[in-house]
């Protein structure tokens, strides 16, 4: 178990998000900078608009969050995939959210009790202020600055998918679908696989949208039994898959999935959504 753990801290450390050494090519966008009371510090904040949104003056579009959404970071993969996608007409148009990282794994990670998961970086713990500034500071500046409806949804992987499991759990009404891709769930002794089963039964009424994916060289054992605590406790509101892809690296399994996911969470009229 202890090498398994050391493992996945390692990948956190030194693979992270994958990001690249030098800006992707991606689809043209707006950045902006956001002050934030909860962080006390600014936010880099990159959009990207479908086509035709300028000139559409009456529409309005969902709204797509992703953590790590800087130009150095996922945001270039990942706007370039949405893009391609609407285009195609394999995905409803919306609009791209992407906040750049200052403290990544302070931002992402919860407050924990195992002293091995403190070592990944000087400061922890802090997922609840920036769960604060997405819900009161960029969401609603994003509602007054572009032209949305009440859909929302976010996109993660590795320690943003944590983040984004813990938001689930403990505020689900923050975004309509949520999507993990090998989230770090063995962070402070799998606090969230643990307290699955409780936090589902507590939601009776919760109507949301559930994906998650794990690779073959990370957390399949642990999303496997969240699975099981999803299958035993899901809420009839809740729609919700576990894919596990043995096939996959945790290296790999953003750039691997998120057409096919996206594809689903924002399936035309006329395509099946997911799950």
């Amino acid at each position: 178990m202890w090498c398994v753990r050391l493992f996945l801290l390692a990948v956190v450390l030194v693979s992270g998000v994958g990001h690249a050494a030098e800006t992707e090519p991606m689809p043209p966008h707006t950045t902006f900078t956001l002050t934030s009371k909860k962080l006390r510090e600014a936010r880099r904040i990159n959009v990207y608009t479908p086509p035709g949104y300028d000139a559409a003056k009456g529409v309005r579009y969902p709204v797509l969050y992703m953590p790590d959404g800087g130009e150095q970071e996922d945001f270039p993969h990942v706007a370039t995939t949405v893009d391609t996608a609407i285009r195609a007409g394999e995905m409803r148009p919306v609009i791209l959210v992407g906040i750049e990282n200052t403290e990544r794994r302070r931002d992402m990670t919860g407050p924990t009790q195992v002293e091995e998961d403190k070592k990944i970086a000087p400061r922890v713990g802090g997922s609840a202020a920036f769960r604060a500034f997405l819900r009161d500071e960029l969401m609603p500046h994003v509602r007054r600055k572009y032209r949305v409806t009440d859909e929302t949804a976010i996109i993660g992987e590795s320690l943003a998918g944590l983040f984004i499991m813990e938001t689930f759990f403990l505020q689900p009404g923050m975004f309509g679908t949520s999507i993990a891709l090998s989230p770090s769930l063995w962070w402070n002794n799998e606090e969230w696989v643990r307290k699955a089963g409780d936090q589902l039964k507590a939601k009776p009424d919760l109507k949301a949208t559930l994906y998650m994916a794990s690779a073959g060289d990370d957390v399949a054992a642990e999303a496997g039994r969240l699975a099981e605590a999803l299958r035993a406790n899901a809420p009839t509101g809740l729609k919700w898959k576990y894919e596990p892809h043995p096939d996959l690296r945790h290296a790999n399994i953003y750039r691997s999935l998120e057409a096919k996911v996206l594809r689903e969470a924002f399936a035309p009229a006329t395509t099946k959504a997911i799950p």
